[in-house]
């Protein structure tokens, strides 16, 4: 079985909701179906099917989230060391078209968050990033065409 990176605070996120969806919403959409059945012929009663479609949902759901957790490898930034940039790393790249500079922490595939700086290790840049060091460079197609980004600092921690 493959094993797929991810930070503590990842795999928190990951169970946190698993457990949110077995204890909290589960019982809920249960008591929800039993309420629709107690009106009546439930061929034709919408409350029912809905209910029974969200349950469909929330088990589709755990069994996904189960899934990620039996094949998370957690991975803790701040043990993780080197000048060469892996999971983990806090990187540093500046565009070398535009000349404006970009940090992101490089994370698991679930945790990605552009905009918040977290990037998912699976994405093209950070796959083009791993085994760099500062002061190389890497070229990345993107719909626009090619950019180029030069690594000027890695951190871990």
């Amino acid at each position: 079985m493959e094993k797929h990176p991810m930070t503590p605070q990842g795999y928190d996120r990951l169970r946190d909701e698993l457990r949110r969806l077995k204890q909290e919403e589960r019982p809920r959409v249960i008591v929800a179906i039993a309420t629709a059945r107690e009106h009546g012929d439930i061929s034709e009663n919408a409350e029912y099917h809905a209910a029974k479609d969200q349950q469909g949902m929330i088990e589709a759901r755990i069994k996904e989230l189960e899934a990620k957790i039996s094949r998370a490898e957690v991975i803790d930034p701040k043990r993780v060391s080197g000048d060469r940039i892996q999971f983990g790393a806090e990187v540093t790249v500046l565009d070398e078209e535009t000349e404006k500079e970009a940090t992101y922490l490089i994370v698991g595939a679930d945790e990605g968050d552009i905009q918040g700086g977290r990037l998912s290790y699976s994405s093209p840049l950070a796959r083009a990033l791993m085994g760099k060091t500062v002061g190389q460079s890497v070229e990345i197609n993107t719909p626009s065409g090619p950019r180029n980004y030069e690594v000027t600092k890695v951190r871990y921690g």
